[in-house]
């Protein structure tokens, strides 16, 4: 029996390591073409060793094009990237605790609208919001490429903070208010710590959508100083002459690298953001049992709580852990 379960572990991990190395096989080939001359790139396409080994590939593509050094694109890209996923992340936050924590009139609706602007393609809207901007005087700015992202316009994360801060119980938002909290710094104090994995989850994704979007650079930026990385790729390609792909390969190379190694250092949150926010029903399951422990005591006819649980352990470590004494109001 042992034997036959080790048999089938050992295929197991072979299949799914050929199709891994399937799947990245296009990223190592452009990794080793970049180390590769210019003209022997297509030649010599079966084989991944390069020979001869040059690094001329990357001294010209770092150089960029007429006097701006391929690193203005990369500053471009990390400004839009990092400022529109700030706005996203924040936004989409605020959001998700107004759909989780408040009943208000037309939330179903709201909520509903939500979801379906996560099913309507981004090609629908694009005449609408150029002509929108345009009369903004916004195209030839990063205005249309940051400002729309701190509205909470991609439903998607707002969906996914909801079902984390679902799973909080509310018990911890009841505790806060008698410590005299308001609804800003429950928010800030209580919720925001317990829903790191979304946040970091909704930040990796949003990066990664941000450094990699070409359209919107090509339908908004107009000016060669500004291109963010994705667009400034294409210059090396010009249909009129010839077309540098070895310095095109190198810095395609460079440009894989902030999302790399982002998903390397935030793996464990990005795991875990996106399992723990699809169990609603086994969350739900804990609530009951967390409540099924607390006992009530009438006094002076109002109820009072007399063992805490897991809720007195998790908030006693979020009040020691983030400040000293009351909340205060706002």
């Amino acid at each position: 029996m042992k034997a036959k379960k080790r048999i089938r572990d050992v295929v197991y991990h072979v299949i799914v390591f050929g199709i891994g190395i399937l799947m990245i096989y296009p990223l190592i080939w452009m990794f080793m073409s970049s180390f590769k001359e210019t003209k022997t790139i297509f030649q010599t396409a079966g084989s991944l060793i390069p020979n001869p080994f040059t690094l001329d590939n990357y001294i010209n593509g770092l150089k960029g094009f007429a006097k701006v050094p391929f690193l203005v694109f990369f500053k471009n890209s990390l400004f839009i990237s990092i400022v529109a996923t700030i706005g996203t992340v924040i936004s989409s936050a605020v959001v998700a605790y107004g759909f989780a924590r408040f009943d208000f009139k037309g939330k179903k609706i709201l909520f509903a609208a939500m979801l379906l602007s996560m099913m309507l393609p981004a090609q629908v809207l694009m005449i609408p919001q150029y002509l929108w901007y345009q009369k903004l005087g916004w195209v030839g700015s990063y205005l249309p490429l940051i400002v729309p992202y701190f509205f909470a316009i991609q439903g998607f994360f707002v969906y996914l903070m909801t079902n984390f801060i679902d799973g909080i119980p509310k018990e911890l938002d009841e505790a806060a208010k008698i410590d005299g909290c308001s609804y800003p710094q429950i928010f800030g104090r209580v919720i925001l710590p317990l829903i790191t994995p979304a946040l970091v989850t909704g930040g990796i994704f949003s990066f990664m959508w941000r450094w990699d979007d070409f359209l919107s650079a090509l339908l908004y930026v107009n000016k060669s100083i500004k291109y963010p990385v994705s667009l400034a790729l294409k210059l090396f390609c010009d249909p009129g002459s010839s077309s540098d792909y070895g310095a095109m390969f190198a810095m395609a190379s460079l440009s894989i690298l902030p999302s790399v190694i982002i998903f390397i250092f935030f793996q464990k949150y990005l795991v875990e953001g996106i399992s723990t926010s699809g169990l609603k029903g086994e969350r739900r399951r804990k609530k009951e049992e967390i409540r099924k422990t607390q006992t009530t005591v009438e006094d002076g006819g109002t109820g009072r709580w007399e063992n805490w649980n897991l809720i007195e352990i998790v908030w006693n470590r979020l009040w020691t852990g983030s400040w000293n004494g009351r909340c205060g109001w706002i």
